[in-house]
């Protein structure tokens, strides 16, 4: 998990609240995942891998490309409870991609994407990846995609 450092990862919550330890769940909280199937896109650096290690019974999470930020913010993104794409220019859903980036955390964008499940579903949210749907993964891209 230490090759994350320094690259943008989107991170998804898979599983619920059911018996779920009180660290776990405080930890899913700082990363503001607080529904299943909502992600945010940040920064990787050691307190994000930190929580990553904690979480990562309930949560998938991967490198992410430009292409599919950019996708993500047009398709799913918010402004209050008004689509970005509704609310915001061109221009500017560019400059949000790219503080996103940067590692800034945008000011207008709200920070958690509310996704669909992913069409054909998830294999199995109790084992980690390739047989499950849990921990780091390298397809992160295609993931998404298939949630939007």
């Amino acid at each position: 998990m230490d090759e994350l450092n320094g690259k943008i990862i989107a991170i998804v919550r898979v599983r619920g609240v059911r018996n779920i330890k009180p660290r776990i769940a405080r930890t899913l909280s700082v990363l503001r995942l607080n529904k299943v199937n909502h992600a945010v896109v940040v920064k990787a650096n050691p307190q994000y891998v930190g929580m990553l290690k904690v979480a990562k019974d309930y949560t998938t999470f991967g490198e992410v490309k430009k292409e599919t930020v950019q996708k993500l913010v047009e398709k799913r993104g918010e402004v209050g409870r008004k689509k970005a794409t509704e609310f915001l220019k061109k221009k500017d859903l560019e400059k949000i991609i790219d503080e996103i980036f940067e590692g800034k955390r945008p000011k207008l964008l709200n920070p958690v994407f509310r996704l669909h499940g992913p069409r054909k579903g998830w294999r199995s949210i109790k084992l980690a990846y390739p047989r499950g749907a849990l921990g780091m993964r390298n397809n992160m891209d295609e993931v998404l995609l298939r949630m939007m």
